[in-house]
């Protein structure tokens, strides 16, 4: 990079290390240590989790995903908008999960169930997160080390060291740095002000991607350039995907409704200043977005352009040779077998496709097969020259971004991008090693200790636990080969934990006939289906497929495999490959939620003997420990609507207006005339591939854009206003103790209706957790 790149990215990174070490004022004990001292408003709230959901892998995954499949998909998740929004709208969870007071996920299910289920779901919890985001370091090292054109080793004092390990060793120091002063307090302030730097990067990315390329004379041919049956445009023309699909889809819904709360507890769920404001940033989170998915959009966008379309054909070359030598010299440490098929690679011309001649490019047959041809006709096809290839793969679609973008952006740009990418992996990285070291001391170990810490020595093991996460994270990406798509990686991972965990939550918060065993049972099937599928995952080219092989089953199990999934087919298709598990990760995602689900149900009431109190868990009525009254009105035909889309008497009128505008967006405009309108037009009169790509360029770009512009003006300004809010509120505490006694007081007597529910509940002394 140039200096000037250097620059745009070295000065904002080091200011925000020194908020961080800054904000460690601020912490008093645990509750700001955990919580933030539950002071964070709704902008502060949503911006921050903006940039810690986006996150470096996410881009990094999303490019990787639509350059397999396009954006014909997107016109079907209309059907998932309306349940997030209905979902935001009514506080689904996160409200009563606000109302328990409980400071981690394990509090609640110790609450709701026992303190035996805390541990044991806690330590499936544990093990899920952990394993799901243990592979960020490692995509943000490759990132880094292809995208800044870094080897891959380096010597120092006659040592060869691998240069993927340092340069992840770097961000995870970075991260343990940002959340080791403050914790929440740490990572709500500099995720937010993260945000509001990303915001005009998110703005400029675009602008570049939209002047750089032509919609109607290079992006849109390409797109619209795909083999029936795969069709990155049409979404009735897409029955031939595969991984990404409608069936991915519908497992994706299941997933947003049942694993809602799943994740709860360790983010910042518990850090709002009430229940209402923390509901009115999960409504905001409708409006946040903006230009980032409209960026998110044109970078991958303009990735498949640069690669397909034959105005770039030189270009492509160059970023095809680059980036598949650079992977061979990671995955094949034969040096003659690797110069032996450089050189081949470095033989094939430049493609010469061209748009409505040449037959139509497919998942089978593409640009990208004749390098990958090319390495798999030098490798052997037993186990070892199978695990290798997939290894190659995978590898080699994770890191075209990196190498596209490297080779495409000007001075200046750069920087900013790799500005944004390193705020992205700080950000998520710093919260993840945060979340998942919170539960490991919280939810398994605070438990089996007898005598409880001081505030000091709390927080001091909680600074500790977090940095033997990143000691974990950082061993876990130096061995472990990923052998998938990072979507269908997190996805299987966090399934241990999310396959069993959905209806432990939803109806531990809402049902009074759930009990532990069913909590248990369902966390037993649904994470024991998902760690099944891994360990076949893991093992198949190497081991399973080669043992099935050699005793002659590969035929039976071929025939089994294909009746099993006929009558999902063409969207579930499973049949025996030397390389590649025949069920997939989303697959294997929504089988072990529907286990989970029934095994639950089925435990619950086969053991069910009388009601759980649900108003002594949510401090309602009589069980009211800080003195808020909930407040409730009646149903009347005037406030039906507004019931009905969530809207309470604690709205104010920007609330009110803020909510209606979400649901007039979202269900007028996205699902009336966006989705039912043209719905019903393509039954009537099919649309062909060109209207398509008017449709996408106005609605997905024109208008997103126009809404993205005035989002981002919004939250930017929302979120300095609260940010000076916090600082405000934060500093007065420091100031005058006497403030946080409230958020104090909720800690103390959560701990003691933990350690003796019946000093809460007359009617249950002497009785243990249901």
């Amino acid at each position: 990079m140039h200096w000037i790149d250097w620059c745009i990215t070295i000065i904002p990174v080091l200011g925000v290390l020194g908020l961080a070490v800054y904000s460690r004022r601020f912490v008093r004990g645990v509750a700001d240590y955990l919580a933030a001292g539950r002071l964070a408003g709704r902008y502060v709230i949503s911006v921050g989790d903006l940039e810690s959901a986006l996150g470096l892998y996410a881009l990094v995954m999303l490019v990787e995903v639509k350059y397999q499949t396009g954006y014909a998909l997107a016109f079907w998740e209309y059907l998932v908008a309306p349940i997030s929004i209905v979902i935001s709208l009514t506080g689904y969870c996160v409200y009563r999960y606000r109302e328990t007071k409980a400071l981690s996920i394990g509090q609640f299910l110790e609450l709701r169930y026992n303190r035996s289920f805390r541990i044991f779901a806690s330590c499936f919890r544990a093990s899920g997160d952990t394993l799901t985001n243990a592979i960020g370091p490692a995509v943000a090292a490759n990132f880094f080390i292809y995208f800044l054109g870094l080897p891959h080793g380096v010597t120092i004092a006659g040592y060869s060291l691998p240069l993927f390990g340092i340069v992840m060793a770097l961000g995870l120091l970075m991260a343990i740095l940002v959340m080791w002063t403050g914790g929440r307090v740490s990572l709500l302030i500099t995720d937010c002000i993260q945000g509001l730097m990303s915001y005009p990067i998110f703005v400029i990315i675009t602008v570049w991607v939209l002047t750089t390329f032509s919609w109607s004379g290079e992006m849109a041919p390409v797109l619209m350039d795909r083999a029936a049956g795969e069709s990155f445009l049409d979404p009735f023309d897409i029955e031939h995907l595969r991984d990404f699909n409608l069936f991915a889809l519908a497992v994706t819904v299941l997933n947003r409704i049942l694993n809602r709360a799943s994740w709860f507890g360790n983010d910042n769920s518990g850090a709002g200043r009430t229940p209402h404001e923390q509901k009115m940033a999960g409504i905001l989170g409708s409006w946040r977005s903006g230009f980032s998915v409209l960026m998110c959009t044109m970078v991958a966008i303009a990735v498949i352009t640069v690669l397909t379309h034959r105005n770039f054909a030189p270009e492509a070359r160059v970023i095809r040779q680059e980036l598949s030598g650079r992977v061979l010299d990671r995955v094949v440490p034969d040096a003659d077998l690797r110069g032996r098929i450089k050189a081949q690679i470095a033989a094939l011309p430049a493609h010469d496709h061209r748009i409505g001649t040449d037959l139509p490019l497919s998942q089978q047959r593409n640009l990208d097969h004749r390098y990958l041809d090319t390495v798999r006709a030098h490798l052997d096809h037993d186990g070892e020259g199978n695990f290798t290839f997939q290894q190659f793969r995978v590898l080699y679609h994770q890191m075209m971004l990196a190498v596209s973008f490297r080779e495409m952006l000007p001075v200046g740009l750069t920087g900013c991008f790799c500005l944004l990418m390193v705020m992205l992996m700080l950000s998520t990285d710093a919260s993840r090693i945060f979340n998942c070291s919170s539960t490991i001391l919280q939810d398994i170990v605070m438990p089996l200790r007898r005598t409880p810490l001081t505030p000091e020595q709390h927080v001091h093991w909680l600074r500790m636990s977090s940095a033997l996460v990143a000691a974990f994270f950082f061993l876990f990406s130096m061995f472990f080969v990923q052998l998938d798509y990072i979507l269908m990686f997190t996805t299987v991972m966090a399934g241990v934990w999310m396959g069993g965990a959905g209806p432990v939550m939803v109806f531990g918060l809402y049902s009074r006939f759930g009990n532990t065993v069913g909590a248990f049972g369902s966390v037993i099937v649904g994470s024991g289906v998902t760690i099944g599928g891994i360990g076949l995952q893991r093992t198949w080219a190497q081991y399973v497929f080669p043992f099935i092989d050699r005793m002659g089953w590969t035929g039976a199990c071929d025939q089994f495999l294909r009746a099993v999934s006929a009558p999902f087919a063409p969207y579930v298709v499973w049949q025996m490959d030397a390389v590649k598990f025949p069920i997939n990760s989303m697959e294997l995602f929504g089988i072990a939620m529907v286990g989970g689900l029934a095994a639950y149900m089925a435990g619950s009431l086969l053991t069910y003997r009388k009601p759980f109190n649900l108003d002594r868990m949510l401090h309602r009525g009589k069980y009211s420990i800080d003195g808020v009254k909930r407040i409730s009105s009646p149903w009347t035909w005037r406030s039906f609507m507004g019931k009905l889309i969530g809207i309470t008497p604690e709205y104010t009128r920007g609330d009110r207006i803020i909510a209606w505008s979400v649901f007039v967006y979202t269900f007028v405009y996205q699902i009336g005339l966006c989705f039912v309108g043209v719905l019903v037009w393509n039954l009537i009169s099919p649309w062909p591939v060109e209207w398509w790509s008017h449709y996408f360029y106005i609605n997905s770009l024109l208008i997103a854009g126009g809404i993205g512009a005035v989002s981002t003006v919004w939250f930017m300004i929302g979120g300095i206003i609260d940010t000076r809010r916090l600082f405000r509120d934060l500093s007065r505490r420091v100031d005058n103790p006497l403030d946080d006694g409230r958020v104090e007081n909720h800690v103390s007597l959560m701990d003691r209706a933990l350690l003796g529910k019946e000093a809460d509940d007359p009617e249950e002394k002497g009785k243990g957790p249901v």
